[in-house]
């Protein structure tokens, strides 16, 4: 997979992580900054992430941030964007499952490297299982009930 890599500088040492990981795992992982841990406002660096995935450019987007909340707020803004703030494998199987997510956010500040790899590889592996599911994304995306 393709997949966007951005955060603020709260996010910074995970994203480098995650860079590297991603490319060991086979993924063209491309990086959207921040490129250092000066402070910066989170913003500028997640929704090009988001509008990249949005466009199809990458199949998918991971942001990082002190929480992660921030970024997926910012994400979730841009349409056609389902991003998924996950803390553990549960939480990010039923991202994948049940919400599509295409974007994952993880907070740096609140969870561990070995948590957050743990998060990524089920959120990478895991399908969507469409059929009720299906129907209530189309409701998010103002589709109705089909």
């Amino acid at each position: 997979m393709k997949i966007a890599v951005g955060s603020d500088h709260a996010g910074f040492e995970y994203k480098a992580k995650m860079l590297a990981l991603l490319a060991y795992l086979g993924h063209d992982a491309v990086d959207f900054g921040a490129y250092s841990d000066e402070p910066t406002d989170y913003p500028g660096w997640i929704r090009p992430v988001a509008e990249a995935v949005a466009r199809g450019e990458v199949d998918r987007g991971v942001i990082l941030g002190g929480s992660g909340n921030g970024e997926a707020i910012v994400a979730n803004r841009v349409a056609g964007v389902r991003c998924t703030l996950c803390w553990s494998a549960e939480s990010a199987r039923y991202a994948r499952e049940h919400n599509d997510s295409n974007v994952l956010s993880l907070g740096q500040r609140l969870v561990s490297w070995e948590t957050a790899c743990e998060v990524l590889d089920v959120w990478l592996t895991t399908e969507f299982e469409g059929g009720r599911h299906r129907r209530r994304i189309n409701q998010i995306d103002g589709h109705g009930d089909s």
